[in-house]
This record gives C-alpha cells, sequence and structure tokens, in this order.
C-alpha cells in the first residue's frame, strides 16, 4: 500500500483518530528507525513561551532598538 493509497482514508478519519495514528506512527518509529538521541517511552519537556509574561515585553524593546527590522 503507497501513501497515496492511504491519504485519502487518513483523512477521513476524526480528529480524534488522526491523533492516535500519529502517536502509533511516532512510536513505531522510535522503535524501529533507533532515532538518535531520543529514548523510547521516555517524555521530553519542551520550553514554551507561556506562563513566561516578561517574554514578550522583554522582545517589544527588542524590536524598539535601532537597527532592527519588523517584517
Amino acid at each position: 500500500m503507497t501513501l497515496a493509497d492511504l491519504l485519502p482514508d487518513a483523512r477521513r478519519l476524526s480528529a480524534a483518530e488522526k491523533l492516535k495514528l500519529i502517536r502509533i506512527l511516532a512510536e513505531d518509529l522510535e522503535m524501529t528507525e533507533q532515532i538518535a538521541p531520543l529514548e523510547p517511552f521516555k517524555t521530553y519537556d519542551l520550553p514554551t513561551p507561556y506562563d513566561c509574561y516578561g517574554a514578550g515585553a522583554v522582545l517589544m524593546e527588542a524590536f524598539k532598538q535601532p537597527g532592527t527590522s519588523q517584517q
């Protein structure tokens, strides 16, 4: 079965089923492809800007400084 055969069926899945499919495929890759430096079944924390209320103010000040471009 090719990806072209799978995509139409995958697109008809509900959002919850799509998430389950993503998780299953990611776990399969993790186990078979030996993706380094990730370890199987380990949870990784990713830093995000959430709850960092001063970060927006710092970024705005950086944009206001001469020599920075706003696009």
